[in-house]
């Protein structure tokens, strides 16, 4: 449902029970096990440094999924389109799993519905096989491809269900390769090499993708051809090449800090052992 529809696309808000009811979840989460650890004492282990870095990433992620920049992204510009997938899928989910990580990740789920979790098989050999590090970045991968797609892309654009399955898809596959690269209850499922690299690979791999739109010589989206107002004076082939350039600097930012802080934390391990015999 469209709020202030009437008026500028830039006022437009999107009303989504779906997105709204799951960030009021997510928060609800949040703070009963923040209240929990700091009610034992451990206020050290949830300091409100924590609560803040959760509240921007459901923030971005809500913004990018029912403020305007859904309606614009939906009706006008790709740029727009490519700027609300890397919030969700990169900056939202990125901020909410350091947010989370060490003990507050254990308590996050209340306790009523952990236990139940823990105890069903099927949802433990579910859970382990999504957390596996190839697992994500296949799922990471499909989804950044298959919705890229015209035919899907296209289709997206016009069919709400769909629509919510590809903004659903990007959370998870984002939720999945961006619990591997911050590890926030500690698994080591890979090394802190391991996830520089993990990182790396994603950083080339979102990276062609964005080069092969840059370089295309026509508009691969036939609804921002056929949108007869051109928000900002932008072309279809112009707003193309800038969406990708988007995605370029996006993911520079982001997984570019992951990795920078990745490659520092692995050489202070490196160089740790040989310098404490000298001292």
């Amino acid at each position: 449902m469209r709020l202030l529809a009437e008026t500028s696309p830039w006022l437009t808000w999107t009303l989504s029970p779906l997105v709204l009811a799951g960030a009021v979840v997510a928060v609800v989460f949040f703070f009963q096990g923040f209240h929990r650890l700091r009610r034992r004492g451990r206020a050290d282990l949830a300091p409100w440094s924590r609560a803040a870095l959760f509240l921007s990433g459901v923030a971005i992620t809500v913004f990018a999924l029912v403020g305007p920049l859904d309606t614009i992204a939906e009706e006008y510009l790709q740029t727009a389109h490519m700027l609300q997938h890397v919030l969700i899928a990169d900056l939202g989910v990125a901020l909410t799993l350091v947010a989370v990580r060490g003990p507050l990740a254990v308590f996050f789920l209340p306790r009523g519905l952990l236990v139940p979790l823990a105890h069903t098989r099927w949802a433990r050999r579910a859970l382990a096989l999504l957390l596996r590090p190839w697992v994500g970045y296949v799922l990471w991968v499909g989804a950044l491809v298959a919705w890229h797609i015209p035919p899907a892309y296209e289709a997206a654009l016009v069919h709400p269900v769909v629509h919510t399955l590809e903004h659903l898809s990007f959370v998870v596959a984002g939720l999945l390769v961006w619990t591997q690269i911050v590890d926030p209850t500690g698994h080591r499922r890979l090394s802190v090499g391991e996830r520089a690299g993990y990182v790396a690979l994603l950083f080339w791999t979102g990276q062609i993708l964005a080069y092969v739109i840059a370089f295309a010589t026509e508009p691969l989206y036939d609804a921002y051809v056929d949108q007869p107002e051109r928000l900002l004076g932008l072309s279809p082939l112009t707003d193309q090449k800038l969406s990708a350039v988007v995605m370029m600097v996006e993911q520079a930012l982001t997984l570019g800090v992951a990795f920078v802080i990745l490659y520092r934390i692995a050489s202070t391990q490196r160089s740790g052992p040989a310098a404490e015999p000298a001292g």
